[in-house]
């Protein structure tokens, strides 16, 4: 299979530009195996039955974008993906082609950028030299890094975090979970689940689509994960793990396949095994990616036909848009 077969005619009328004001009041297209019903995300707690368990990504957006000027005057954007080690990171140069090793871009006379080794598709190792706190220079002078199909300013960068979000670490949000509120999480509690956090530090293959033209030959990059022993046990004594995004569903079958933390690589396409989640929220994806070849792993080809029912329902797509709560293939009639 290649990327062809998880292509879809997207409108760019469909793509959400703003999130809503409220949260929770994005909507819902949810099917369990009954065929699809029209709701909204603050009626997830309904859905609930006790002894489930709602498993989110905490990861918080890294400000990692950074727009520089070379000694030349050139401008230069990077975007930090993921530390290698205390000091080098693994980075978008953009143009890539017109910076060349050793060139040092200066943030502030308290953070300089050494440009370095050139890894392909425009990512390069980049030195990071701060005279203080890293995170904290970032904070002062980064932006949180919005996906490329978004056109319109973000004029409050926390509603492209989740409300639980914790320490920076990902380069775009799990976002599914942008649609919970403290008081939505209170709700799921008092209906009997439990909320459990894993974190996933979401990477490149997010909002790059796949190139290779055989999925066998497409190349994951990998991102870190962790998922606590207390988070496993309560999955596993779950009547239902629901899992809240693609990146939670990602994290927790890699901690049942290889461990409760490290780097991966899991790639889930069709044929693939779930062996902890049962129930998905997720928002809709764009064409030829990863994350929709997830999706087919996870329902069959039938995501197909809601995809066709959201468009004509006039749901709005991607990371502020809608969302769709469906349970694996065993499940379904």
């Amino acid at each position: 299979m290649g990327p062809d077969d998880f292509f879809y005619e997207l409108q760019e009328s469909s793509i959400a530009q703003d999130p809503l004001v409220e949260r929770s009041s994005a909507k819902m297209l949810v099917d369990l195996g009954q065929g699809p019903e029209h709701l909204h995300i603050r009626e997830f707690p309904k859905l609930l039955r006790p002894n489930d368990v709602v498993v989110v990504n905490n990861t918080r957006v890294l400000p990692g974008r950074l727009f520089l000027k070379k000694k030349t005057g050139g401008t230069v954007e990077i975007l930090l993906l993921k530390p290698r080690s205390e000091n080098i990171w693994e980075a978008l140069v953009r143009p890539s082609r017109k910076v060349r090793p050793g060139t040092e871009l200066k943030v502030s006379s308290e953070l300089t950028i050494c440009v370095g080794e050139d890894l392909g598709e425009g990512r390069r190792l980049v030195e990071v030299s701060a005279q203080s706190n890293f995170l904290s220079l970032l904070e002062r002078y980064g932006q949180v890094p919005l996906p490329p199909y978004i056109k319109k300013e973000l004029k409050d960068s926390e509603r492209y975090q989740t409300v639980f979000s914790d320490k920076p670490s990902s380069s775009a949000a799990p976002t599914a979970g942008l649609h919970f509120t403290q008081e939505l999480l209170d709700e799921c509690r008092s209906m009997g689940a439990r909320i459990e956090e894993i974190e996933l530090a979401i990477g490149l293959d997010t909002f790059r689509p796949i190139t290779a033209t055989d999925l066998d030959d497409h190349n994951m990059h990998s991102e870190f994960y962790n998922v606590s022993e207390t988070v496993m046990e309560s999955c596993r004594e779950a009547e239902r793990v629901i899992a809240i995004g693609t990146t939670t569903v990602r994290a927790l079958e890699s901690a049942h396949l290889f461990g409760l933390s490290g780097q991966t690589k899991l790639f889930i396409r069709d044929p693939f095994e779930f062996q902890v989640v049962d129930v998905l929220l997720t928002n809709f994806h764009l064409p030829r990616s990863t994350l929709l070849v997830m999706i087919e792993a996870f329902i069959g080809s039938y995501w197909r036909n809601l995809y066709e029912v959201a468009q004509e329902a006039g749901y709005r797509f991607l990371s502020f848009g809608d969302a769709m709560l469906i349970s694996k293939r065993e499940t379904r009639k």
